[in-house]
C-alpha cells in the first residue's frame, strides 16, 4: 500500500508542478506574440506632414518622461499632448481608444507604453532616424 502511496503523491506532485508552470508561462507568451504595435492611418493627427510624431501622456507619468527624453535626445520634432490638461489631447486620446499613457504616434504605427526598442524600429520605419 505504501508504494501505490507514493505513486499516487508523486502524480499529484507532477501534475501540480505542471500546472503550476503552465499558469506562470502562459501570461509571458502572450506577451511575447502580441505585436508592440498597432498599425493603421494616422495621418488626422499630425499638423502637417513633417511632423508625424505625437506623444500622448501626462506630466507625472515616468515612461510619459522617459518617451519625451528619448525623443528630445534624438532631435525628434514631436507634438506632446497632456491628456491631463489638454482638452484636445484628451480628445484625440479618446478616440484612439486608449486607457494607458503614453501613447506614442509615429508614422503608421501607435505604440502603448514605452519600449525604446519599439519606439526607435518605429522612428527609423518614420525615416526620422537611420537604421543601425
Amino acid at each position: 500500500m505504501p508504494a501505490k502511496l507514493a505513486r499516487t503523491m508523486g502524480s499529484y506532485l507532477l501534475m501540480l508542478a505542471l500546472g503550476s508552470g503552465i499558469g506562470f508561462s502562459v501570461p509571458y507568451l502572450v506577451k511575447a506574440w502580441k505585436p508592440a504595435y498597432a498599425t493603421g492611418d494616422y495621418s488626422a493627427y499630425y499638423p502637417d506632414k513633417k511632423t508625424n510624431v505625437v506623444l500622448y501622456g501626462t506630466t507625472s507619468c515616468p515612461y510619459c518622461i522617459q518617451a519625451r527624453s528619448f525623443l528630445r535626445e534624438r532631435n525628434i520634432a514631436f507634438i506632446d499632448h497632456d491628456v491631463a490638461s489638454s482638452d484636445q489631447g484628451r480628445r484625440e486620446f479618446a478616440r484612439l481608444g486608449k486607457e494607458a499613457v503614453p501613447v506614442i504616434l509615429v508614422g503608421g504605427r501607435m505604440l502603448t507604453g514605452f519600449n525604446r526598442d519599439h519606439l526607435e524600429a518605429a522612428l527609423v520605419e518614420a525615416g526620422h532616424i537611420a537604421r543601425r
